[in-house]
């Protein structure tokens, strides 16, 4: 007999790669950083902010000429949530959008240091939303303003002098590719006593079992939304044996040791 077991965890279903970029921590001021992680996989943007616990903070992200630039989009904590907001001009308050599009990932207070608070908000490249910038994976570069109360305050005023700052073409650094297809499936342990698992980072229908001269020994049939399956099957003699992975798009060949 065989034995299946499944462990679920769903992922993307389909073959590719993404790519992640990012502009690293940026150091906008003493007890305030920003970094921005855009992922072309999710087509997704992940903010990590970071400033002082007792004041409102604010960035400003795009592409601009200046801060406070009217129509460029913002964000700023309130001491209650991160804010989507738009800039209305110089001296005017900005303006709250209709729909905050930033999901939070976490709000850590005093972390990593203390008197400072740690914000990380993703959402979607492009919101539809006509307040909102829209990033573009291609670039290579964003503009960054920030702000700060002066003092402690949750006021939106009151941020002059040395308390904001601009950092223009920030450079977006490709981290890496990340391999979705079939091909890039593990099989362990190897060599192995029948039983072995698959790991893989796209789905998977089936695996065929063949021995190294092309004989076929059995189907196993998976669930299309599982990362990793892990086979036992008995009765297998030793010798090396063909592992083939399929789906609805691609086949691949693997190669285990029985011993």
């Amino acid at each position: 007999m065989k034995k299946i077991t499944l462990l679920c965890l769903t992922l993307l279903s389909f073959a590719g790669f993404a790519q992640q970029k990012s502009t690293g921590v940026v150091n906008l001021t003493s007890n305030m950083t920003a970094a921005l992680l855009l992922d072309s996989g999710t087509s997704t943007v992940t903010l990590t902010l970071s400033g002082p616990n007792d004041r409102y903070f604010a960035l400003q992200f795009g592409s601009f000429d200046f801060g406070m630039q009217s129509g460029t989009d913002l964000v700023y904590w309130n001491n209650t949530t991160l804010v989507d907001a738009k800039h209305g001009g110089i001296g005017s308050t900005p303006s709250i959008d209709p729909i905050n599009n930033w999901t939070l990932v976490t709000n850590q207070n005093n972390s990593p240091v203390a008197g400072r608070r740690t914000l990380v908000y993703t959402r979607p490249f492009n919101t539809g939303d006509s307040n909102d910038y829209t990033f573009n994976f291609a670039d290579n570069t964003i503009d960054l303003a920030w702000a700060r109360a002066s003092s402690a305050s949750f006021v939106m005023s009151n941020h002059g002098g040395g308390n904001r700052g601009l950092s223009f073409d920030v450079p977006l650094t490709t981290l890496g590719v990340e391999d979705f297809s079939l091909e890039a499936s593990k099989l362990y342990p190897n060599p192995s006593k029948g039983e072995f698992s698959i790991q893989t980072k796209t789905y998977l229908n089936q695996v065929n079992i063949y021995t190294q001269t092309g004989a076929f020994v059995k189907t196993i049939f998976t669930e299309n939304n599982e990362e990793v399956v892990n086979v036992e099957v008995n009765g297998l003699s030793t010798g090396i044996y063909l592992i083939e992975l399929v789906n609805d798009n691609q086949k691949t060949w693997k190669k285990v040791i029985v011993n």
